[in-house]
């Protein structure tokens, strides 16, 4: 698999919280395939790690 850099565009949370945020969407993207299923990963972490509620949603062409 190729090497993946994450790019952040626009953000508005702390850096560590921003650093969790990639740590979480890499994991999502190993383990998933199906952006539903890498949307529910992330939210479900974040919800633990950082307090409910948190909403996520994932696609490829989401904020072109």
């Amino acid at each position: 698999m190729s090497e993946r850099k994450a790019v952040i565009k626009n953000v508005d949370m702390d850096d560590d919280v921003q650093q969790s945020a990639i740590d979480v969407a890499t994991q999502a993207l190993e383990k998933y395939n199906i952006e539903k299923d890498i949307a529910a990963h992330i939210k479900k972490e974040f919800d633990k790690k950082h307090s409910p509620t948190w909403h996520c949603v994932v696609g490829r062409n989401f904020g072109r």
